[in-house]
């Protein structure tokens, strides 16, 4: 399937001496792009400016006009993505870097915490882009266990709130469901995640901090006890 280009034009506008400038640059699907640094008028008086632009730490070609340098790129796997620089030295020096990825997934930072028998209710959004598919994933140690619901629908449920929202939803809780989930979205140039960290406790974790205290009470008593029954036979003694 031939992939239909779109177009962008990104560019950085080199003004302070010795900084570095970083820009992220999202893309979801096949683009033209053309990426460029130019320098500020202030600056135009710089002469033998020896410019070099690079993808990671490979130097590439670029185009110059009056006071900007530019590199034209057709994006059209995730292997082009990645960050592309450009470098200006001379009299000062300046820096410019873009990063070229794909679209972020937004899920829950914070974990989720519920106890056993419970239901959990995961969601994770992909803003302003929408993509082809959606997976949920498991985390078991370093492997990650796709969730089928159409296998298990009695254990999870998934739905596409809209094309850039999913659900998941897991249902009677156990402490086997502890663990880290990964919403994985799927574009055209590549796959993102977002994760969700989930927190079974057991129905007895919230008596705990009672039970402690209960225990400690009865062993205060008892070391009383144990000390009135002493006095009392040394008191008999005497």
């Amino acid at each position: 399937k031939k992939s239909t280009f779109h177009k962008k034009f990104l560019k950085i506008l080199l003004g302070i001496s010795g900084a570095s400038i970083a820009k992220n640059i999202t893309l979801d699907r096949a683009t033209a792009v053309v990426l460029s640094c130019r320098l500020d008028n202030k600056y135009s008086n710089l002469k033998s400016l020896q410019v070099t632009w690079k993808k990671g730490n490979e130097t590439i070609g670029h185009n110059t006009t009056e006071n900007s340098w530019s590199i034209q790129l057709r994006i059209s796997d995730n292997s082009q993505l990645g960050s592309y620089s450009c470098t200006l030295k001379g009299e000062e020096e300046f820096s410019a870097v873009f990063h070229l990825q794909v679209p972020k997934i937004e899920g829950r930072e914070k974990p989720i915490v519920t106890y056993g028998g419970d239901t959990a209710v995961m969601i994770c959004k992909s803003l302003g882009y929408t993509p082809i598919a959606w997976t949920w994933y498991m985390t078991n140690g370093s492997k990650q266990i796709a969730i089928n619901d159409t296998l298990l629908p009695d254990k999870y449920v998934i739905t596409r709130i809209s094309a850039n929202v999913t659900r998941l939803k897991i249902l009677k809780l156990t402490k086997e469901d502890d663990g880290v989930y990964c919403c994985e979205a799927a574009f055209e140039l590549g796959k993102s995640q977002g994760k969700t960290t989930l927190k079974v406790l057991s129905l007895m974790a919230p008596l705990r901090p009672f039970l402690a205290v209960v225990a400690e009470v009865v062993i205060l008593v008892t070391i009383i006890f144990i000390y009135e029954r002493y006095s009392k036979k040394k008191e008999k003694y005497a």
